[in-house]
C-alpha cells in the first residue's frame, strides 16, 4: 500500500519552494525588443521600455494624469451611459458585455471627458480608453466627445482628444457610424471659432476613428511606434496582393508620408502639447 502514498516533502522543503516562486506580474515581456522588463521599473519609466523605447499601451485615467496638472481634474458627462436599442447577440447580449466592463474598469463607456489645465492652459481633454471593448466608438463615445467640442466651443477652451481604438462598435451598427458625422461637425464649428484642436493618435488607432476626428487635428500629434490605420495591414495585403513595405501604418511612416504633424515621445508630450497650444491660440 505504501506504493499509493506519496512522499510528503518535509515542512522546510515546501515553504522554501513557495518563496521561490515568482509573483505574477512581476516581470513582463517587452513587445519590441522582446526582452523582460521589470515591472515597477517600466511603470516608473512612464510604461515605455528602458530598453528599447517601445510605448506599451496605457489606460485613460493615467494618461489624464499625466497630460494635466492637477491629479483630480473636473469630469464632464459622467453620466451619459450606453444603452441597447438593436438588442443586439453575438456570443452574448449586448447588454451583458456592456455591464461586464463596466463592473471590471469602474467606467461607463471607452471614453472619459475631463476639464483642467495643462501647464496652466485651460483645457477641455477627451481620453479613449482601449481597455473597454477595444476603445470601440459606439453612441456614448460620439456623444461625449461632441459634448466635449460644444463645450470647449462654449467655454472658448483648445479640445484635445487622445485617440485609441479599434474603430466603429460593430454592437450598435448604424448608430456607430453616425457618430463619424457628428463628431466631425462639432469638430467643424470649432475651428470657425478659430479654436485649437490637438489630436493625439495612439497604439492603436484605427478604423472609424481614425477616419473621422483622430486626422481632423489643426495638428496631428502620435506616440512612437503607433498602429494608425484603417484597415489592418492583413486585409490590405489580401486586398491588394502585394507585401506592404517595412513599418507600413506605424506612426513613422506616417510621418514620413505626411499624414502627421509630430511623432513626440511619452515623456515629452505634455511640454509638446503645451507648446502648440501657445503657437495656435
Amino acid at each position: 500500500m505504501a506504493w499509493f502514498k506519496k512522499d510528503k516533502k518535509p515542512k522546510a522543503v515546501r515553504d522554501e519552494r513557495a518563496r521561490s516562486v515568482v509573483p505574477e506580474g512581476l516581470w513582463i515581456r517587452c513587445d519590441g525588443c522582446r526582452e523582460i522588463v521589470y515591472s515597477k521599473e517600466l511603470e516608473k519609466n512612464l510604461r515605455i521600455c528602458p530598453k528599447c523605447g517601445h510605448h506599451f499601451r496605457i489606460d485613460a485615467p493615467l494618461r489624464i494624469a499625466l497630460l494635466l496638472d492637477s491629479d483630480r481634474p473636473q469630469e464632464l458627462f459622467a453620466r451619459v451611459a450606453p444603452a441597447d436599442p438593436l438588442e443586439f447577440v453575438d456570443t452574448k447580449r449586448y447588454a451583458d458585455r456592456l455591464r461586464a466592463y463596466q463592473q471590471a474598469l469602474g467606467v461607463r463607456d471607452a471614453v472619459i471627458v475631463v476639464e483642467g489645465e495643462l501647464e496652466r492652459r485651460p483645457v477641455v481633454l477627451a481620453v479613449m480608453d482601449y481597455r473597454f471593448m477595444g476603445g470601440s466608438m459606439g453612441s456614448v463615445v460620439g456623444e461625449k466627445i461632441t459634448r466635449a467640442a460644444e463645450h470647449a466651443l462654449e467655454r472658448r477652451r483648445p479640445l484635445l482628444i487622445v485617440s485609441a481604438s479599434g474603430g466603429a462598435r460593430m454592437q450598435e451598427g448604424v448608430l456607430s457610424l453616425m457618430q463619424m458625422a457628428k463628431i466631425s461637425a462639432a469638430l467643424g464649428r470649432l475651428r470657425a471659432a478659430r479654436l485649437p484642436y490637438l489630436s493625439i493618435l495612439t497604439d492603436p488607432t484605427t478604423g472609424g476613428v481614425t477616419a473621422s476626428f483622430a486626422m481632423l487635428g489643426d495638428l496631428n500629434i502620435a506616440e512612437p511606434g503607433a498602429l494608425i490605420g484603417f484597415a489592418g495591414p492583413r486585409v490590405i495585403e489580401q486586398t491588394i496582393r502585394q507585401s506592404l513595405p517595412e513599418g507600413f501604418q506605424r506612426s513613422e511612416f506616417l510621418l514620413e508620408h505626411g499624414f502627421l504633424d509630430l511623432v513626440v515621445p511619452r515623456t515629452e508630450l505634455k511640454e509638446t502639447l503645451a507648446r502648440c497650444l501657445s503657437h495656435l491660440a
